[in-house]
């Protein structure tokens, strides 16, 4: 059996199999600054689920990259630093020196987790966190394919967006994986300085095919047809009231 734990913002525990996962590990709680790095922060609205000391045993971190609302400080002081932490080259450096057993992945490169029989294969995805000269100034990115394997048989796969926009790459993912099973997508509409760097509600979600009950189709994943979503943050358009988990970025004042 494999379920999903939605914690708040990007952080999710997923059991696949006999595997616990978490994702982009933010642990803020409301009122709370997560810094974003360029004069930036992001003020966390609501708590989490669930704080870091509750979390079960990991058999790893999977983070989509380095940015304070995605691991916070309070991530870095309380998860355990010799579970596998699954990221991109860029994050891997940094978290490295800190004492994590770091796990840098480049686009397609694969990292693998077996117990009882099962495989779990961790690929990274392409993404694209904005474009222009806030797509230079972001860090970079990753989506992720879970894979959850038994013997020769497929179980399961799990594609986790990340903060991603609409682009070529979910092309590029769809041709290289036409059958998902389920998309976990980063949602919010988050804007800095007027340039949106996560999917809105109407670009990110529209109403599953028939046959799905209960679950909302990909919207922004029109080149993953058929492919059902579990969308944290998901909400009816963009507008002043905030979701569960979510953050609010500013400016920094000087």
């Amino acid at each position: 059996m494999s379920t999903l734990q939605f914690i708040g913002t990007a952080t999710t525990l997923l059991r696949l199999g006999p595997f616990t996962l978490l994702t982009d590990p933010n642990f803020l709680h409301r009122g709370q600054y997560a810094y974003l790095g360029k004069g930036l922060v992001s003020k966390r609205l609501t708590d989490p689920a669930m704080d870091v000391g509750d979390l079960p045993p990991l058999d790893a971190v999977v983070l989509s990259h380095l940015h304070g609302d995605h691991f916070d400080r309070v991530a870095r002081r309380g998860l355990d630093r010799s579970v596998p932490l699954v990221t991109t080259r860029h994050a891997a450096r940094r978290l490295g020196p800190r004492g994590f057993e770091a796990v840098a992945l480049g686009t397609w490169e694969q990292h693998a987790l077996e117990r009882d029989g099962h495989r779990l294969t961790i690929e990274s995805l392409p993404g694209v966190h904005a474009y222009g000269v806030m797509g230079r100034l972001l860090p970079p990115v990753m989506g992720s394919l879970l894979t959850l394997r038994r013997g020769e048989e497929t179980l399961l796969t799990v594609y986790l967006t990340g903060d991603t926009l609409l682009g070529d790459h979910l092309t590029a993912i769809h041709e290289r994986h036409p059958q998902i099973d389920v998309a976990v997508v980063h949602l919010g509409g988050t804007k800095v300085l007027g340039a949106l760097v996560t999917l809105d509600g109407a670009g990110g979600v529209e109403p599953a095919a028939a046959g799905a009950p209960g679950v909302r189709g990909a919207g922004a994943l029109r080149r993953l047809p058929g492919v059902p979503v579990a969308a944290a943050r998901l909400r009816d358009g963009v507008g002043p009231r905030a979701a569960p988990g979510d953050h609010r970025a500013h400016r920094r004042a000087r």
